[in-house]
Formats: C-alpha cells, sequence, structure tokens
C-alpha cells in the first residue's frame, strides 16, 4: 500500500496519548508504565505512536514538508509495534502500518540514512546484515544435512546473527544439539543460505526485502521444504508474517524454535531430565510476540456513514496472538527453573532495542532501551533475564556489561540444552 492509503486510518487518531503506555486495565504500576521507548527516550509528542499518525495526516495534506527533523523522527524507532496494541485495545485503525509505510516513503525518496543504506547494500552484496566470513562455518563437523545439495521437510534456519556472530554461534549449536537429540531429520543450507530480508524490510527498503524474499522462497521451494525452523524471532516474522503478506511463503509451515521444541516435549519425543536451579524472567521479543501472529488476507470495502466500518469486518493485529505460552511452557519443563515474570510482558512487552534499524542507526538509543528493560528484569528478583532472540541477547548481554550488572543473560534453547 501507498502512504495516501492510510488517510482514513491516520484521520482516526484523537491525540488520547494511549500509543505511549500500558493500556489502564493491564497497568501494574507507575514506574514501568510506558510501553513507546520512543517518547520515553525523546519526550516529545512527535516521537510517539500518535505524533507519527499525525506528522504523516499533516504530510498528506500538505502541511508539513519534508525536512531533517522529520527524518530525525522517523528512524529513531524500533517499529516494534507496542504502540499499535495499546491503541487497538480500545481503538480500531491501522497504527503500525502507516508509521512503517512513512518509512518506505523516506527509502524511495532517497531520505535514508547512511548507517541503514551501509546495512542493506552489504545484505544485497553479500546475502547477510551482520559482517562475517563464512555462514556456515558454526556447524563444520556436525555432519549435518546439506539442504541446499538434498531434500530436507525440516529446515532449520539460522539466520544472520547466529551465523555470524562467534557469541551466539551457541545458539544454532544448542539448537541443532535438542533436534538431534529428539531424533528430528532436518537439514541445513550452510553457506548457501541468504538473509530473511525482514530488517530491510523494517529499515523501509520494500523492494530489497522482496528481492531477498523470493531469492529465499525459491530456494526453499528446490530442497523441498515443508516446515522452516528458526530460532530468531526477526526471521520467525519475516517467513510466517511478511512473506504472507506479500504472497510469498509458499504454504510453507513456519515455527519458532521454541514452538518446536514445545512441541516435542508433549509429544514426548524429547525430555529434560537435568536441573538448571536457576530464577529467570522471560522478555517476549518483539516480533516473535505482538508481531508474530499470523498475518490475515482481507478484501472488502468500508460501509458508508459516519463510523469506521467494514464489510466483512476488517482484521486488526492486535498482538494477543503471537507465541507466548511455548516459550514459558518450555521454561516451565525445565528441571530447577523458576520464573518471575516482568511488569510489561506478552503484548506490553518492552523492545530490546535492537529493531527497527536503530541499533545501526543510533546505537546509543537502542543501548539505552535495553538497559531499560534490564532494570525491570533486575526488579523482579530473578538471576537471569531469558529470551528467544539472538538479538535480544546481544542488546542485553552488551547492556548488562556496560551497567556493571550482574544479571546473567540467556537464549531457552542454552537452557534446555543444559537440561538434556
Amino acid at each position: 500500500m501507498a502512504l495516501k492509503d492510510y488517510q482514513e486510518d491516520v484521520e482516526m487518531c484523537c491525540r488520547c496519548s494511549t500509543c505511549k503506555f500500558v493500556p489502564m486495565q493491564k497497568i501494574k504500576g507507575l514506574k514501568y508504565a510506558t510501553v513507546c521507548p520512543s517518547i520515553a527516550k525523546f519526550n516529545f509528542h512527535a516521537y510517539s505512536g500518535g505524533g507519527r499518525i499525525n506528522l504523516i495526516n499533516a504530510l498528506l495534506k500538505k502541511k508539513v514538508q519534508p525536512n531533517d527533523k522529520l527524518k530525525d523522527i522517523v528512524y529513531n524507532c524500533q517499529l516494534c509495534g507496542a504502540c499499535g496494541v495499546s491503541c487497538n485495545y480500545a481503538m480500531d485503525f491501522k497504527v503500525l502500518e502507516p508509521i512503517t509505510e512513512l518509512r518506505m516513503k523516506c527509502v524511495e525518496d532517497g531520505r535514508t540514512v547512511p548507517a541503514l543504506d551501509r546495512t542493506v547494500a552489504a545484505m544485497k552484496q553479500n546475502g547477510t546484515m551482520v559482517a562475517g566470513d563464512k555462514r556456515g562455518a558454526w556447524a563444520d563437523g556436525l555432519n549435518l544435512k546439506n539442504a541446499s545439495k538434498e531434500k530436507t521437510d525440516v529446515l532449520f534456519f539460522t539466520g544472520c546473527q547466529i551465523s555470524f556472530n562467534k557469541g551466539l554461534n551457541k545458539l544454532a549449536k544448542a539448537a541443532v544439539n535438542i533436534l538431534q537429540k529428539a531424533k528430528v531429520d532436518f537439514g541445513i543450507l550452510g553457506d548457501a543460505e541468504i538473509c530473511c530480508g525482514g530488517r530491510a524490510y523494517q529499515m523501509g527498503y520494500r523492494d530489497d526485502f522482496i528481492a531477498q524474499a523470493k531469492k529465499n522462497l525459491e530456494m526453499f521451494k528446490k530442497a523441498g521444504v515443508k516446515t522452516i525452523v528458526t530460532a530468531c524471532a526477526d526471521c520467525y516474522q519475516a517467513f510466517k508474517v511478511l512473506y504472507e503478506e506479500y504472497n510469498l511463503r509458499g504454504g510453507i509451515e513456519v515455527l519458532h524454535i521454541t514452538e518446536y521444541i514445545d512441541r516435542l516435549l508433549k509429544s514426548g519425543k524429547l525430555k529434560l531430565t537435568k536441573s538448571v536451579p536457576l530464577t529467570v524472567t522471560y522478555h517476549d521479543p518483539c516480533r516473535l510476540g505482538r508481531q508474530g501472529e499470523e498475518y490475515v488476507h482481507w478484501q472488502g470495502q468500508r460501509k458508508p456513514g459516519g463510523f469506521f466500518m467494514f464489510d466483512p469486518p476488517r482484521v486488526y493485529r492486535r498482538g494477543t496472538g503471537g507465541v507466548y505460552e511455548p516459550p514459558r511452557d518450555v521454561l516451565k519443563a525445565i528441571p530447577g527453573v523458576r520464573i518471575k515474570e516482568m511488569n510489561r510482558i506478552k503484548e506490553y512487552a518492552w523492545c530490546c532495542g535492537a529493531g527497527g534499524g536503530v541499533a545501526e542507526s543510533n546505537p546509543e538509543f537502542s543501548a539505552w532501551t535495553a538497559a531499560e528493560r534490564i532494570d525491570e528484569a533486575v526488579s523482579t528478583g530473578a538471576e537471569a533475564i531469558v529470551s528467544a532472540c539472538p538479538w535480544c541477547e546481544k542488546n542485553f548481554t552488551q547492556a548488562v556489561k556496560d551497567t556493571g550488572g550482574i544479571l546473567k543473560v540467556y537464549d531457552i534453547v542454552e537452557l534446555v540444552e543444559k537440561a538434556l
């Protein structure tokens, strides 16, 4: 869709500021009441969901002109989707979609950020957004089925961050070990694997995302893939939601590794017997949680009259259909693990700070956002914060280091492997 196609949506904003906070019915205290990192950091209305919606409305009506300040507002946003989820608790109009489309328009008009231009250029040239030499090096010596050379029903898709970040290679190895223990017949693409393109989409480079998606779909079809399993929340959302939105999913089942492990545990194919005595708090990744719910295609028309009504009813993404219980069920299945929840969880979880290209374009803001979440995790009394995305683990690990904290940081697969 073009930005002008959201005119009716942006005109619905009543400037109530609900997009800035956890809904009153869900709030648990004043300290952790905010839900949008951007408005919490920059403390000016334009940096909120509603502020950006109002800005889009003004742009469409030519009441303001694009400038450098507009660019600062557009790109200092993780596109985490919390604003839309809070708004849609009571209202029915699209919030995240036009904000994302504004970023697409900035890219189309050449109003980009050099750091993001370089990142996407690297993806186009090298097939990755994370620097590295050999994508499949983490699997050397593991004797895994190569899906680029032979057919496989189940594909373990590693992702850029896990593949090239040597500190996070352990997540791929842990996931592989778990799948092998459960006797799952699966393959990997190794050096042939390329970026899912999801983060290019977040950065506003739609055409580059689509080109990447088409390459991946062709590869998946050639390998005969029926199910994709990934330990990266960004890859998960790209394959499950974005590919579906652009009709590029090809009917492939997409599962996060926590969903797959949960399935293996409940079917009895995997058993966790070793005790892992640890008190943890779980962080819901944005693109596994509120942005991980199925994309539902809709065709219809707005009904005449003064109300925002559609025939058939238009489906709104309220974040409630994300992947919330499988990660928690897996943690509960690990002997010795005790869970203490943070105030902001599930669809109202605070972002880790790495999304939307912010980690690349404004690392200071990204680090600040992560530190805010670490503070909330520490307030629970937990010994460790556990997530289900390498970008979250990377950001949290650095935040703990920067603040001199002692909180441990894990991915769920690391704890599951300890319990095998």
